[in-house]
């Protein structure tokens, strides 16, 4: 059985990739039963499409692997706190948990929604699982750009 710190470690892995591509080093990885069925980095730039999150990634090749919409029994682990635009897509696919590593004061869902809860109303929220390294690869990151 595994737990909280494997899997973010797997999507730190994702974001890792994303780092090495000159994306912002955000990474997602989606469990079913104790097993990741998907995986998804940021893309943006690559793909030049501002919806190519990793959280997006991760949540379209999950519901491609199970042949359905919803995720309700799935938990996604990503290394930053969701957007407003995952946190959507986390909701609509009704994803049972939602893991994250790092706070994003700027750009995550709690800054734009501070008393709604932007998910599933039966999802339920781990967050700050290895942040301090979620954290570091994004610090790392923006510090290259300058």
């Amino acid at each position: 059985m595994h737990d909280d710190i494997y899997f973010m470690k797997a999507a730190l892995e994702q974001a890792q990739i994303a780092f090495d591509l000159g994306e912002i080093p955000i990474g997602a990885v989606v469990v079913w039963d104790n097993k990741i069925i998907a995986r998804g980095h940021n893309q943006t730039e690559q793909l030049k499409d501002p919806t190519a999150h990793a959280e997006m990634i991760a949540i379209t090749a999950a519901c491609n692997q199970i042949g359905s919409k919803y995720l309700s029994e799935a938990c996604v682990y990503v290394t930053v706190e969701p957007c407003l635009m995952c946190s959507g897509a986390i909701y609509w696919s009704k994803v049972k948990r939602i893991v994250f590593g790092a706070a994003d004061e700027k750009n995550g869902y709690q800054k734009h929604t501070k008393e709604n809860w932007p998910f599933h109303p039966k999802a339920t929220l781990s967050q700050g699982i290895l942040a301090s390294e979620c954290a570091q690869l994004m610090k790392d990151f923006f510090a290259s750009k300058r």
